[in-house]
Formats: structure tokens, sequence, C-alpha cells
């Protein structure tokens, strides 16, 4: 195929050689098996109920037959003969099924013309990685009469709801570590209290549940809730829990610590007045998203702590991110320093940082990540932006993490992927001995329980890797 993504273009009756062919390759994942299945209406179990496909002969979900026709489709009318062609027939002999995650090599090849109607036969084949062929057929096309070169079309992406529950790999991951001891600070409203307990029911944790006693009690009592197997930590109000939380922290009572109804400001303060709990790294918080239309979690870093980070700040904010990329078991990820533009400029002091930890990360200052910027949001997703501004980039369009230049960008690209894109949002701060999950203040939403997850999943890599 061309190795312009911009256009099409065809090949012309005249031109078409006998034996000329052309490929493409495609990777089949859940998201095409549920785009194909709503556009079709085809919701044969054997494709889209797991418990069903694993009692058919093929023991598992397989492709629809008719998505690998349509990549054919694909490569006849987008590249050859390309852009003009009219279909006419096809073929098809499904040889064997295709599975999640076969990558898949379609070739047409042009074995016979006829001057009279333009009609062109080309074979066709799809193999998968192995090299075996899981499709083969014939298709009878009127080749183009003239030469055509259009703008490749922009279709708008198609968001898909999630394929499984959130955070259901994350907690997948930590299914089988020991829930570890978690000073829960002064969580004296509903959506607290739950979620602390909620965590604590799917072994996520161990509380203890720092804050007036009394109010406690009352509080579960009113919402039906049991306190007697907790263990309960008085304290008079949320300043003194954040201390006492922070406190056994430091002495190694508690290797978790969680905001509940407690403002985050006042435990940021308790945890910083103890230098036991100081690390070489200063706090930053990294959220992980999880969005419909991107393949893996994305981590975004700083939108919560770091109003106006200096260079030294954006060098411990990076690689707190590559640490819990690390943890979530990426050796390399891909960090993109997000910017108003692609290019360094002194009118924007962000990409001179930018610039700057890049060269930090040649030199080995930036560890375990490949790093570029500035970079701009689009140039890391769309490849039509990217070659656009010429932002041609070992990170763009992989990235795993986003960079953003102070808190205000960060805030506002998160939310904004949470009420725009429909992505899932948690989030954990680093940068001190223990880990802070942040409860999100939701009531049962999945977002706590993705914070407690992470949150344990460091825990027990500080076990071995002290931060």
């Amino acid at each position: 195929m061309s190795d312009d993504p911009e256009f099409i273009e065809n090949t012309t009756y005249d031109a078409l050689q006998i034996g000329q062919s052309a490929r493409l390759t495609r990777k089949l994942g859940p998201d095409d098996i549920a785009a194909f299945a709503l556009v079709s209406g085809d919701v044969n179990p054997a494709h889209v109920d797991p418990e069903y496909a694993e009692h058919t002969p093929f023991h598992g979900v397989i492709g629809h037959g008719m998505w690998e026709a349509a990549l054919i489709s694909r490569l006849l009318g987008t590249c050859l003969p390309g852009p003009g062609t009219i279909y006419l027939a096809q073929t098809l002999q499904f040889l064997r099924p295709v599975r999640i995650g076969d990558e898949l090599r379609i070739t047409a090849t042009v074995t016979s013309k006829n001057p009279a109607n333009r009609h062109v036969q080309l074979d066709c084949e799809v193999k998968n990685q192995t090299g075996t062929s899981v499709l083969t057929g014939v298709a009878t096309v009127i080749a183009p009469e003239a030469k055509i070169r259009r703008p490749r079309a922009r279709v708008p992406l198609l968001h898909l709801p999630f394929a499984q529950p959130p955070y259901a790999s994350l907690l997948a991951a930590v299914a089988q570590l020991e829930p570890l001891r978690c000073a829960v600070i002064h969580p004296c409203d509903a959506p607290s209290l739950r979620v602390a307990l909620d965590v604590a029911q799917r072994r996520l944790i161990t509380p203890l549940l720092i804050g007036p006693q009394a109010r406690l009690r009352a509080l579960g009592a009113s919402l039906g809730l049991s306190l007697d197997d907790v263990v309960l930590i008085d304290a008079p109000h949320s300043h003194a829990a954040a201390a006492r939380g922070a406190a056994m922290a430091a002495a190694g009572k508690v290797e978790m610590l969680m905001a509940g109804a407690a403002h985050l400001d006042e435990l940021i303060e308790a945890v910083l007045a103890l230098p036991a709990l100081h690390t070489k790294r200063r706090l930053s918080h990294i959220c992980h998203l999880e969005l419909p239309m991107y393949d893996k979690p994305l981590l975004i870093s700083d939108g919560v702590l770091n109003v106006r980070p200096t260079l030294a700040d954006k060098i411990d904010i990076v690689q707190n991110a590559i640490e819990l990329a690390h943890a979530l078991g990426n050796a390399e990820p891909r960090v993109a320093l997000l910017c108003a533009l692609n290019t360094v400029t002194s009118e924007i002091a962000s990409t001179l940082d930018a610039a700057a930890l890049c060269k930090m990360r040649d030199r080995g200052q930036i560890t375990g990540a490949l790093v570029d910027g500035p970079l701009t949001v689009d140039a890391t997703i769309s490849p039509f932006a990217a070659r656009a501004s010429g932002a041609a980039s070992a990170v763009g369009l992989h990235a795993d993490i986003l960079i953003t230049p102070d808190l205000e960008a960060g805030s506002m690209l998160t939310r904004t992927l949470q009420c725009l894109g429909g992505a899932e949002n948690c989030g954990v701060i680093m940068g001190a001995a223990v880990p802070i999950a942040l409860s999100n203040g939701s009531d049962n939403a999945p977002a706590p329980c993705g914070s407690a997850a992470l949150a344990l999943l460091l825990a027990h890599r500080y076990r071995t890797r002290r931060p």
C-alpha cells in the first residue's frame, strides 16, 4: 500500500500488470468484533459470547468471516486497483478461524485482464501470523480508466463502550496480592466510608479508619454498614486524623494511605511534615485512564498537586510516572511531553523544559522510558496531525504517559477525556515512602477500587524497591 497515509491513488486498467499485487496487514482486536457486530447486526454468539464460544468446536471467540472479506474490499478500493474500482463479484473460501490477537496479511494479485470491458480478476488471500491461509477467493472488478489521487477521507472515530468492566485488567493484576494495612483518613461522609469498606471487601486493603469514633459508628449505623470487624482509631478532626495516619506510615504500621473525607491538602501537609516519609523525589499525582478509543491504559501527570512545576519538579513528575508504568508491567513506556507546539520556542517556557527533559533522558538523568517532546496532544493521537506538523516521533501515536506542562493543563485534559471521551479515571500519589490512594469522593464507583489497586501494587513493589 502507499507510504503516504494522507492520500489514496489508483492504478488504471492500462497500467495494471499480470502478477501485480498489493497487501495490507491488520490485527483483529475485540473492538473490531464489537464494531462489526454493531454495524452488521451479526451477534452470533460464536463471535460475541465468550461463555458460549468456549463450548463450540473453536473453543473460544472467533472473528466474523465477513470482517476478513471487508479487508479485501478495503485493499481493492483503496490500493489495487484503488479509487474508481467497481466491485462485481467475489468468491470466498474460509479455511481457518481468526481469533483475537491474530495478525492478518491480506494480499490481492492480478491474474487476468479483459480489454473489452476493463474487467480484472484478482486472486485474494488472507494469511495469519504463522503464514497459514485463513481465507482465499477470487475478485472480479471493473478497473478505473482514469488516474485518481484523492485525500484519504477522515471518518469519525467509533467510540465503543468498554468490552469489560473498568479496571478489570488492573484488578486482575493485583488479585493474588496480599491486602496491606491502609490508614483511611477521616472517612466521615457516606461516600468515603462506603469506599473504604468496599475496597476492603475486595481485599485491596486492610483498613484502619482514623477519625472521631462516635461519629464513624453513628454514620455506619445510619447507612446500615457494620464496623464491628474494622479497626477504628480515634482522632477528633480531619487534621488530627491526617497527622495520625502519616505518623503510622512513618513508623511502618501501615503501608498505604487513603484520603477519605479529609481535604487532600491536609493529608499532603501531614506527609511532608515527617522526614521519614520523604524520598529522593517530590510528590506527584498520576492519573490512570482507560479510554474506549485507546488500546491501552494512559497515564497523565500532574493535574492534582503541582500547580506550576519547575524543570526540577518535572524530572520527578516524569520519573514517578515511569515507575508506575514499570509496576504495571510496561518495561519501557513511551512518554510524551505535552506543550502547545511541536517545536521548541523561547516564547513558551514549557517547550524549553521539554527539550531539556529529552536531553536528560539521552544522558541517563531520566531512565526507564522513551521520552520525546514538545508534542501537542493531537500529535500523540492522530497520524494526520503528526504528519502535517512534521512531529514524527517514536513516542507519538503510541504514548503510554502524557506529561502536562502544569496543573491546569493536566486537570483540563483529564476532565475532557472523562466528559467527552468516556474515560474511566483513577489515580495515585507517588513520591512518598508509601503510596497514597484517592477515594475520589464517589459513592460505589469503580474509580476508588482502581486507585486502591494502584496503591496496593506500589506498596508491594516498595517492599523490595524502596522509593
